[in-house]
Formats: structure tokens, C-alpha cells, sequence
């Protein structure tokens, strides 16, 4: 049992994500990570050896019913965060509860989600962890403050290589939900949180991997301000060994350039400024995995300790859950 000064977790699902959050957890003070849930008997009785009695391992979302918890991470993949964090709220384990990108499979999963939230009180984020990274972090601030002016359009993509060069290969299975789910939700949570609620204009998707998979994505969006948007997404692109979003976004004043890593600023007065990750102060108390991900779940245990809101909450990353369904259904696929 968790110490009484201390703030009670539970991770469900312990596979990249579940050890990464873990880790951070335990590490930070105030917090304990008390129970972890996993269905795979391999992985709990590894667990089990590792963890001996000082972290709990059960196989199942209800066997979490006896632990008093604060807070829940859901780790899981996309599928089945729909029915793990609809037991967790059904059977009143935590209030406060934390959830993996993209918070669910679809749309209409997404709204039953927020409900539930918002009946059982407390605290709810999805991990959008780049929100929590520096460089666009500092776009935010440069927008905000209107550096370039008024934006007026922005070009957006998401791309990886993990399946470049894989064609037609029934062997190579790709993520059920798709690029868009998987990768492109970062560049629309970004964009979402930069120039405020979209509507899908147009998109085509291309299958590359397996027959009706979803490996690329093109789409026009308008803003509700009328900033224009493209996107382009695909994760079998040369080059990208690690997974990388930017946005290219065009305002009357100038211009911004934005990556994982670097920050480029262009006026139309001469003036030009660059900012990469180490000038943008990315010290954090913990390293694990990125630093964003230290101060996304910062984020998350400071509004549980002190019961305010954490961002992106499950309404608004509700939103990329309706603006993946959109840019589906004009591409004329269904979930």
C-alpha cells in the first residue's frame, strides 16, 4: 500500500510507453507507483522479479478496485483504451486519469470518454507529449505573441521511415489504426493548440504496406479564423529514422519553422532568429526517453496534487479523434 503522503498510481499496460511513464513516475517526489496491470503472463512474472514487493502486478483492470488510487495511466494500445478507461470510471478505481495518445479509436468513443470524465470528476489528459516540447513550445509563445503577425496559412507533416521501402509485403503488418492515429495525431493536436478548431477541406490516403492500410495522408484544413492548412503524413518516408513533425506556418509579419528540434524565425523587415533545443532551456529534473515527457507528466501530477486542469484534457484531445474521423470519412474509408 502507498505511503499516505504520497500520491498513488497505477500504469496500465507495461510495454514501451507503460515503462517509460513508470519510470518517471517513481522517480518523481510525491508519487508512488503502487500497482502496475498487465495481461501478459511473460511480462507480469518478469515483472514480479524486478518489482519484488514494492510495485503490485495484477492481470486485470478490476483487480485495481483494492488499491485506494489517486491517478491511472493508461498505456495501452489505441484499441482498447475505450473499454480500459470505461471500467476504470464504471467502477470508480481513479477520477484522475491519464491516457496514451490518441484517446480512442474514433469519434463517437471519444465523446462516451469525455462523458465519463466529466461525471466522475477529476483530472484527465492524453499524451500529446509534444506540446511539451521546447520548440513548439516556443512557437506557441511567438504566435501568441504575434511575432509574424496574423497567420494566414501553414504547411504541416509527420513522417517516419518505419515502413519505407515495404510494399505489398503480407508479412510486415501495420498499426490497425493507421498513420493518422499513430503519427499524424501530433501534427493535428500541434495545429489544433497553434491556430484553434479545423475542418478537414479535402484528403486522399494512399495503402503502400498491406492491402486497405492507411500508411499516408494528405488534407487540406481551414481554421475558424481562416488560417489554410496542409498536411502530409506518412511513415514510409527515407530518412526518418526517428518519428519527426513540423510545420512550416506563413503570417504577415514573417514566417516560422518548426521541428523537434529547432526553431527558425524569419520577418519580412531582415530580421531572422534560430533557436535549437539546448537554447530553449530543455533541462528537466529527470531524463527519460525526451524531456517533454518529464514535464507532460509534471503537468499531470501537479494538477491531481493541487486540482487544477491539465492540457490536453480528454475534450480537447477529443478533437483530433473527430478531425482523424473527418479526414476518413472524405477520403471515403471508414473506421
Amino acid at each position: 500500500m502507498a505511503d499516505l503522503d504520497k500520491l498513488s498510481v497505477a500504469v496500465v499496460g507495461f510495454g514501451k510507453m507503460g515503462m517509460l511513464h513508470a519510470g518517471i513516475l517513481n522517480f518523481m517526489p510525491g508519487v508512488r507507483l503502487v500497482v502496475v496491470c498487465e495481461k501478459s503472463s511473460l511480462i507480469r512474472r518478469f515483472l514480479k522479479k524486478i518489482f519484488k514487493h514494492n510495485v503490485c502486478v495484477v492481470d486485470g483492470v478490476e483487480k485495481l478496485s483494492g488499491f485506494d488510487l489517486d491517478a491511472v495511466y493508461v498505456t495501452t494500445p489505441i484499441g482498447s483504451h475505450f473499454p480500459v478507461v470505461k471500467s476504470l470510471y464504471e467502477s470508480g478505481i481513479a477520477c484522475n486519469v491519464f491516457v496514451e495518445k490518441t484517446l480512442a479509436s474514433n469519434f463517437d468513443e471519444a465523446k462516451k470518454l469525455c462523458e465519463s470524465a466529466s461525471k466522475a470528476g477529476g483530472v484527465n489528459m492524453v499524451g500529446y507529449m509534444r506540446r511539451f516540447c521546447v520548440t513548439f513550445m516556443k512557437t506557441k509563445e511567438l504566435l501568441d505573441q504575434g511575432v509574424i503577425g496574423e497567420p494566414a496559412s501553414f504547411k504541416a507533416y509527420a513522417f517516419s521511415s518505419d515502413f519505407f521501402g515495404v510494399k505489398g509485403n503480407s508479412k510486415v503488418q501495420t498499426p490497425k489504426v493507421g498513420v493518422l492515429r499513430e503519427l499524424g495525431c501530433y501534427a493535428l493536436d500541434l495545429a489544433l493548440w497553434f491556430f484553434g478548431d479545423l475542418k478537414v477541406e479535402n484528403a486522399r490516403l494512399e495503402s503502400a504496406v498491406n492491402y486497405g492500410s492507411v500508411d499516408s495522408a494528405q488534407f487540406e484544413v481551414k481554421a475558424s479564423n481562416g488560417v489554410a492548412g496542409e498536411f502530409s503524413v506518412s511513415w514510409c518516408v527515407d530518412g526518418h529514422r526517428m518519428p519527426e513533425v513540423g510545420f512550416a506556418i506563413e503570417g504577415s509579419k514573417g514566417s516560422l519553422n518548426v521541428d523537434d528540434d529547432k526553431v527558425e524565425l524569419s520577418l519580412k523587415d531582415g530580421k531572422a532568429h534560430k533557436w535549437f533545443r539546448h537554447d530553449l532551456g530543455d533541462g528537466v529534473a529527470f531524463w527519460l526517453g525526451g524531456s517533454e515527457y518529464y514535464r507532460e507528466d509534471e503537468c499531470f501530477v501537479r494538477a491531481v496534487l493541487n486540482g487544477g486542469k491539465a492540457e490536453p484534457c480528454f475534450e480537447t484531445a477529443a478533437k483530433v479523434d473527430g478531425l482523424i474521423d473527418e479526414v476518413l470519412a472524405r477520403a471515403g474509408r471508414r473506421e
